[in-house]
């Protein structure tokens, strides 16, 4: 059994609110805990009305803070929005409160549009262009100070936060072979460069201390229920978000309709279909043969599951039949 994980966006769903979404994504996080997951990533996303986890190391505290195993951590803080020494203070902080639970995972994109990244970015200065000096600038801050050094992270200094880059590319791939870091590929809603990033990422690893191998996580939609037929159902939440998306106009997560046929041109489908070609949708026999395949085709060293579910008690089961399946392999 390879280790198996959460990749929570805190949905916002149509007539719901952030609060809710909070409460929600905390009561998933303590059931995964008990379902035996691995950890529980959230992502920075900005400007997105159906995504509530913005100000990602304030959710991770919150869950952290609501949990007492399970590893919590970001899937992942957009590096370039931020000066690394703030995520390094900011992820110190959350290291010393839950000491030997928290996890960094860094991306380089800006977590929405140019709007978006212009607003966060005003007195930076900074972007993608920066994401290799970014990351190890990061990381010197975790190193234990030495004497008449004049900058510091405070807390973060000698603290272990464990570092993993995130991609939809080959880019961040080649960076985490070279800098001996574990490796995220986003193939739950970019899988085109999936295999390719994989084969990059392991050919050219450069084993570290902390990490003598590479350790390759793959991103997997998961809609699981008691039935095919209700699980597709469940799917048509995330097929309409990621329409609204193509046609540049995101929005809250919608509940589930019966036909999408009507909803899309034949060109957004063909579109669609390509983007979450990594979702497991189905019953529990229907999800063991899809993970089978992933791990068959990947050699993933750990899955992570995303479901944007609009109800959340079906959102719990989908995650309970996805640990129930993982947990028999």
């Amino acid at each position: 059994m390879i280790p198996f994980s959460v990749l929570d966006l805190a949905p916002i769903i149509a007539g719901g609110d952030a609060s809710q979404a909070f409460r929600n994504t905390l009561d998933l996080a303590r059931h995964a805990e008990d379902w035996g997951f691995h950890r529980y990533w959230l992502a920075e996303h900005h400007n997105m009305p159906g995504i509530a986890s913005a100000a990602t190391s304030v959710v991770i505290g919150h869950v952290a803070g609501g949990t007492s195993r399970i590893r919590v951590g970001s899937g992942g803080v957009m590096l370039p929005n931020h000066a690394p020494l703030a995520i390094a203070e900011q992820f110190g902080t959350l290291e010393a409160l839950y000491p030997g639970r928290i996890d960094l995972g860094l991306g380089r994109a800006p977590g929405g549009d140019q709007i978006v990244a212009r607003a966060l970015r005003r007195n930076l200065g900074g972007s993608g262009d920066n994401f290799p000096q970014d990351v190890m600038e990061l990381q010197g801050y975790f190193r234990p100070s030495i004497p008449g050094q004049t900058l510091r992270s405070i807390p973060g200094a000698g603290l272990k936060v464990p570092l993993y880059l995130l991609g939809s590319s080959d880019f961040s791939a080649r960076l985490a072979a070279d800098l001996g870091l574990p490796f995220a590929f986003a193939s739950h809603f970019a899988p085109d460069y999936l295999k390719t990033a994989l084969q990059i990422y392991r050919q050219g690893y450069q084993p570290s201390a902390a990490n003598p191998k590479p350790h390759a996580i793959v991103g997997v939609n998961v809609f699981a229920a008691d039935t095919d037929e209700e699980a597709r159902l469940l799917f048509t939440s995330l097929q309409q978000q990621f329409l609204n998306l193509i046609r540049g106009n995101p929005g809250e997560l919608q509940p589930p309709v019966a036909d999408m046929k009507l909803r899309w041109s034949p060109g957004e489908d063909i579109h669609l279909q390509r983007m979450v070609r990594y979702s497991l949708v189905g019953s529990a026999e229907t999800i063991r043969r899809g993970i089978q395949e992933v791990i068959q085709e990947t050699a993933a060293d750990e899955l992570i599951g995303t479901a944007q579910i609009f109800d959340h008690a079906a959102r719990l089961r989908s995650f309970e039949i996805f640990s129930q399946v993982m947990k028999s392999l």
